[in-house]
């Protein structure tokens, strides 16, 4: 299983409000389009993010889990997927998002990256409720 490192306070919004678009400047690789993935919280938020609510000051841990539906770009169409959506870049729809109760401690990478097999277990055993 891969985990994407996502600054806060956007993971946060994918882990606990509304967002289900992941903004990137690259196009999603065909093999990770219908993943699951863990969602990680990076340790640097993005201070120029307008983003408010709770749950949005867990940094460097996995805080939910979520399938990565479809990816298109965005060429400044006004009318596009989602309130998250930003222009001229590529969206990563997500779905199913599970936020955990408990983050877990993680560090991150840039990408697509592999969790240690302890960290993907203690993760999906929050998300599945049942040890594996």
């Amino acid at each position: 299983m891969k985990a994407l490192t996502i600054r806060q306070p956007w993971a946060g919004a994918i882990a606990h409000q509304s967002k289900r678009v992941e903004n990137r400047s690259w196009k999603l690789p065909a093999k990770h389009e219908g993943a699951r993935i863990l969602i990680h919280a990076g340790a640097q938020p993005d201070k120029w993010a307008a983003v408010y609510g709770e749950h949005l000051d867990v940094y460097s841990a996995i805080i939910a889990v979520a399938t990565i539906s479809s990816c298109h770009y965005d060429n400044g169409n006004p009318v596009c997927c989602s309130y998250w959506a930003q222009p001229d870049l590529y969206h990563w729809e997500l779905a199913d998002v599970i936020a955990l109760p408990e983050p877990v401690p993680a560090k991150g990478a840039l990408g697509f990256w592999t969790p240690s097999d302890e960290i993907v277990n203690a993760a999906l055993r929050q998300e599945t409720g049942v040890a594996l």
